[in-house]
């Protein structure tokens, strides 16, 4: 079995929603509910990547690893996602002699999350050996890029270049295409090493989500405000 561990990346700055990974997010802050969620799952470390002091003693108090403050310039927001986790990995290689087979990322902006989901890309790794998985959903009606518009030059078009003219009529009629949403990313080390660095390599698996699977990644207030009424509306439904 592939040593497989778990990079949930939660830095103190956001410029769109203020402190989100740690802020109170139906009765805890955002960023416990992926990492809790991480713990009970089949991976082999969780590892948290900050640099915010709270967010790491909140971790290691949750019972997840949060070993450094992550350095001033991979915590910008201009900073790649790529390099936050090389350099966990590259840690721990440095400091443990740790060499992971396969590092999952776990957003923590992504409450939605399912614990079979995190395990259901593990075991597809283990049986297909692609170079990632990622977790999509299907992309429905208008979020599906063939009845997306573009302007151009004052000429507005379909998003694939035809005319307006020629836009399908009916949503059963558009090609299958898939959004991420953000669940999980799991990849091959060597994805980080290509150039350019990548979560993906050359053997991508799509992890398909169930379309009745609601996968709000919160990275505005309007998301937030969306991801708290729908997470109680899910509670609600089930008690």
């Amino acid at each position: 079995m592939s040593k497989v561990i778990g990079i949930i990346p939660a830095r103190k700055g956001s410029q769109s929603v203020a402190h989100k990974n740690f802020r109170n997010f139906h009765g805890k802050p955002l960023i416990s509910w992926t990492i809790e969620l991480a713990l009970k799952s089949n991976l082999d470390r969780v590892i948290v990547s900050s640099d915010d002091i709270n967010i790491i003693d909140y971790a290691k108090n949750l019972g997840a690893e949060a070993p450094f403050i992550r350095p001033k310039n991979l915590s910008e927001a201009s900073t790649p996602i790529e390099p936050v986790i090389k350099h966990v990995y590259e840690y721990l290689i440095d400091k443990e002699k740790y060499k992971a087979d396969a590092i999952a990322l776990l957003l923590p902006t992504s409450p939605f999350r399912l614990l079979a989901d995190i395990n259901s890309a593990i075991e597809i790794y283990e049986k297909e050996k692609p170079t990632s998985v990622v977790s999509v959903s299907i992309a429905e009606a208008n979020y599906n890029p063939h009845w997306m518009l573009v302007e151009k030059s004052g000429s507005v078009s379909l998003f694939n270049g035809k005319k307006l003219s020629e836009i399908k009529d009916r949503r059963q009629d558009l090609p299958e295409v898939f959004i991420r949403n953000d669940f999980i990313y799991l990849m091959n080390p060597k994805n980080l090493y290509e150039t350019p660095p990548n979560l993906y390599g050359d053997k991508v698996h799509l992890l398909k989500i169930e379309e009745h699977r609601y996968d709000i990644d919160i990275n505005s207030e309007k998301d937030w405000t969306v991801a708290e009424n729908l997470f109680e509306y899910i509670n609600k439904k089930h008690e």
